[in-house]
Parts: structure tokens; C-alpha cells; sequence
């Protein structure tokens, strides 16, 4: 496959770049980890002023990307910062977005042992997962940008069915006093919270491909909108259902959420394995984009045109550290150093990089 920008991905393709990309496992846990950091029902006020950050973020990033509208991150930074700082710090880049793709097939791996296929090896799950990945990634980023259309409103469909089904044991006093200890135990929760919409970045790599770059900012809108809105509808009515003490006793908050209600008469009574059978075709769509990129990744760097070596010969070390956690609280362990590395390799370096690039630009404008 040829790296060079001959595809092209329309708005809506980006939003559900966007929004598949930041919804990954991490919603299932979300509101135990938002709770063990705030100690307070105002985990939703966090995900809202993260969401708000996040968006001012993303804006910033697409200002770098439009210095360089033909490029993606792996490109331009080379050309901001020289070869011999650029490389490494693409490599440590391509390095990142391999453990994430193996982190999201781990816990699809652990979440589908559990709930759906008990005692089956890890090993028999995650071996036809990563393979029909990799099919698709071979395509290119149109046949990803399909499949993500076709998962996403499936996705949103059933998530907030499952969600609103559920209403009836929410407790409006279990969500106060709303701010009761104040703004601080808020703060503590944005770094957990701002966590869980990594993938944001995602506008880095995918910038260059865009059909019209000047849409760029309705898809950040949406892109960042709809996981905001989702994270937000799923913290309150989880800690709604348990309280602040009862969500922190849950592995899988959401789940055993969906588990609490009983509906009489419906197609279906165990909603949890209808939307772990979804959720894991949105782990899915994680997966898929982080092997893109980290495969874009080596394309671009070693200056290749033909993606598909780098695609097979990813794929095993993909699996050996999908199997490095011994356990669930491993891999849980294992998500939260990704998340702290990609809080300064998007959200700090990236900042750099635009004020380097601003200023020479301007010096340039100068001379």
C-alpha cells in the first residue's frame, strides 16, 4: 500500500475517527477510577471540565497541523525539530500505539473470558482478533473509515439504551451535595478523567488525509462532543445507581450496572452480553486505528511505501505484551502508565512543537 496521501476521509469519516478512537474499554471502569480520585458523586463535574480542556487542546493541535496540511505528526515534527531528535521521539511514538493496540485486545481478551466465554485461553481470543485487524488495516484508512461508520451507531444505539433502561434505580441523592467539599476534590480528578479521552490526538495523523481541512473544527466539535456527553450520562447514572462507597466495590462499574434492573417482556434479558458484544467491536475499532497509525508511523519514518511488512511483522510483538499482565489488575496497571505517557507525548510535546514551529515561522516572515 502506498503511503502517500492519495485517500482521502470526508468530516464525518474524521468525527468517527475521533470518537471510536477515544471510546476504547476505558468507559467501562470510568467511573470507579473518576470515584477513587474525587471520593465524591462530582466525578461528572471532572469529566465535563476535562472534556472542556481537552477541546481547547485539540483546537492547539490542529493550528500545528494546518503549518503542515500534507504531513501527518510523523513528518512535520522531522522537519521542526531535526532528524535526531524527531526519530526518536517517533519511535518511542510507534512504540506507544502498540501498547495501546495491545492493551485494548488484553482487556477485550479479559472481558470476554469473564462475561461471555469462561475458561476459554487467552491466547484463542486474541489470535483471530489481531488477524482480522490486520486484514483490514491492510486496506488502508477508507476501509477502517468505513468499518468505524458502521460500528459507531450500533455502538451510541444500544449503549444508551442499555443506559436509560436502567433509570429506574437511579438515586438522585446519591449524586449530592453537588460540590459539597468544594471545587478541589474536582481537580484531583482531571488527570483520571482527561485519561480517558486519550485518543484525542488522533487528529495528528489523520489531518493530512482529510477531504476538507476547513470542516476541521465541526469534527473536533462532534469528535470531542459525543464521548463527552457519553462519559458524562455514564458516571452519573452509575454512581446514581450505587453511590460513591458502592462503585467503588465494582471491577466493572457499567456492567454490573446494566446487570442491577430487571425489564419484563424485552427481546433479551441480560443486557450486559448484549453490550459486551458491542463494546467489543468498539474495542475493535481502537485496535484497528492504533495498529494504523503505529504501521503509518514506520512507513513515513524509514521513508517506505509499502505498509504491509511493517503490518505483519507488528503483530507478534502486539501479542507478547497484550500477554505481559498476569492479570486483570495488571492490565489495568498497564493502562494507566499508557495513559500517563500520552498526557506528555500529546499534550505537552505537540505545545512545543507549535511554539518552535510559530516562532520560526515568524522569524522567517521577518527575514
Amino acid at each position: 500500500m502506498n503511503s502517500e496521501p492519495i485517500d482521502r476521509i470526508s468530516t464525518n469519516q474524521t468525527v468517527m475517527f475521533f470518537v471510536n478512537f477515544i471510546f476504547g474499554a476505558g468507559i467501562l471502569i470510568l467511573p470507579r477510577t473518576i470515584t477513587d480520585k474525587v471520593k465524591t458523586p462530582d466525578g461528572w463535574i471532572a469529566v465535563m471540565v476535562s472534556g472542556l480542556l481537552i477541546t481547547l487542546l485539540v483546537f492547539l493541535l490542529v493550528m500545528l497541523c494546518k503549518q503542515y496540511p500534507n504531513e501527518t505528526y510523523f513528518q512535520f515534527t522531522q522537519k521542526i525539530i531535526g532528524k535526531w531528535l524527531a526519530i526518536p521521539l517517533c519511535i518511542i511514538i510507534i512504540i506507544y500505539y502498540i501498547c495501546i493496540s495491545a492493551l485494548e485486545v488484553r482487556v477485550m481478551a479479559e472481558t470476554t473470558r469473564l462475561f461471555l466465554l469462561q475458561g476459554t485461553p487467552s491466547w484463542a481470543i486474541l489470535i483471530p482478533f489481531l488477524w482480522i485487524g490486520l486484514y483490514i488495516v491492510l486496506g488502508g484508512i477508507n476501509p477502517i473509515a468505513r468499518i468505524l461508520e458502521i460500528i459507531f451507531p450500533i455502538t451510541v444505539l444500544f449503549f444508551l439504551l442499555v443506559i436509560f433502561l436502567g433509570i429506574g434505580i437511579i438515586e438522585i441523592d446519591n449524586l449530592r451535595p453537588v460540590l459539597g467539599n468544594g471545587f478541589k476534590p474536582v481537580l484531583n480528578g482531571l488527570k483520571t478523567t482527561s485519561l480517558s479521552f486519550s485518543g484525542f490526538e488522533v487528529i495528528l495523523f489523520i489531518f493530512m488525509f482529510m477531504k476538507d481541512k476547513s470542516k476541521v473544527s465541526k469534527s473536533i466539535m462532534l469528535g470531542i462532543g459525543i464521548p463527552f456527553v457519553f462519559y458524562t450520562i455514564t458516571v452519573v447514572a452509575v454512581v446514581g445507581a450505587f453511590s460513591v462507597n458502592g462503585v467503588l466495590l465494582q471491577t466493572w462499574p457499567v456492567l454490573t450496572y446494566i446487570r442491577s434492573y430487571d425489564i419484563q417482556g424485552l427481546f433479551v434479558e441480560r443486557f450486559d452480553s448484549l453490550l459486551l458484544v458491542i463494546w467489543i467491536m468498539q474495542i475493535f475499532a481502537t485496535y484497528i486505528i492504533a495498529l494504523y497509525i503505529c504501521a503509518l508511523g514506520m512507513v513515513q519514518v524509514l521513508h517506505k511505501k509499502n505498509m504491509k511488512p511493517f503490518l505483519f511483522g507488528t503483530l507478534p510483538f502486539i501479542y507478547i505484551i497484550a500477554m505481559i499482565p498476569k492479570d486483570i489488575n495488571q492490565t489495568f496497571t498497564m493502562a494507566d502508565t499508557i495513559g500517563n505517557t500520552a498526557f506528555y507525548l500529546f499534550g505537552i510535546v505537540p505545545l512545543i512543537l507549535l511554539v518552535i514551529s510559530s516562532v520560526r515561522k515568524k522569524l522567517n516572515e521577518k527575514m
